[in-house]
């Protein structure tokens, strides 16, 4: 277990440069966000392998950058959409396994998605057996204005899926969706396998751990119980924060508690 922060946070610095900028800030653990289709090739993931390696760095998770669309490609009617985007998906994975990493994060369908929970949690399935054939474990986010905002659905989608249902668990998006974060991982702390970490207050719901009032002792307590064995990574939007000192300030901040 360790805390790091995601490359998403510098965006829209190049995912090359936000990883070497991450490196050279002496952070460690990183979660990297994929932003264009060239950066899902066997020679991007290189350039960041050498960056990752020159910095002794590790890349735990990968976050393709096309989850805007999941709703439309992946999770729609027109089932060929979805076998075509399943192939690009398997790109990313080989990717993910290149960079080291074993987790890809999948938001799934906007609200307005209109197929039937049964058809999502199958079409989920597929892309989970695509993940394993590359040796990654794929994960549905929870996401405010989505299926998976809601603690029922996923416990409707837990319970279809079986073993195979894992989650990547974010505070502020637990925050926008109305949800009390501390709840949401108690309910799903034995099948959360990666974190998302940023800090709120009464007025702001995105902020640096450690400038809001989120209790994060209260978080780790309850994923110990579980023998969590995942990192927190630190997600912020750029408009969140002010230097990238500030990354590393959070950082810091988590690493004490």
């Amino acid at each position: 277990m360790a805390f790091g922060i995601s490359t998403s946070c510098l965006y829209p610095m190049t995912t090359e440069k936000s990883l070497d900028t991450l490196g050279k800030m002496g952070v460690k653990t990183c979660e990297v966000f994929l932003n264009s289709i060239s950066e899902t090739t066997t020679q991007f993931a290189k350039i960041l392998n050498d960056i990752k390696d020159y910095h002794g760095m590790e890349i735990v998770s990968v976050h393709p950058f096309s989850s805007f669309s999941e709703t439309y490609m992946m999770f729609s009617q027109y089932e060929r959409r979805f076998n075509d985007i399943l192939e690009f998906y398997k790109k990313c994975f080989e990717v993910t396994n290149l960079l080291g990493a074993r987790i890809s994060i999948i938001h799934g369908s906007l609200l307005t998605g209109d197929l039937s929970y049964n058809e999502y949690f199958c079409r989920f399935q597929e892309i989970i057996n695509a993940g394993k054939e590359f040796g990654i474990t794929v994960c549905q986010e929870n996401v405010n204005r989505h299926f998976s905002e809601n603690p029922e659905f996923l416990k409707k989608m837990r319970s279809e899926l079986g073993r195979d249902f894992k989650m990547v668990f974010d505070v502020k998006q637990a925050v926008r969706a109305g949800f009390s974060p501390l709840d949401f991982a108690e309910e799903f702390k034995k099948d959360i396998v990666h974190i998302h970490i940023s800090d709120h207050d009464k007025n702001r719901d995105c902020l640096p751990p450690g400038c809001g009032n989120f209790e994060f002792k209260k978080l780790i307590e309850i994923m110990d119980s579980a023998d969590y064995k995942g990192d927190y990574i630190i997600e912020l939007y750029r408009n969140n924060f002010g230097q990238p000192s500030e990354l590393t300030q959070a950082l810091a901040y988590m690493q004490i508690l």
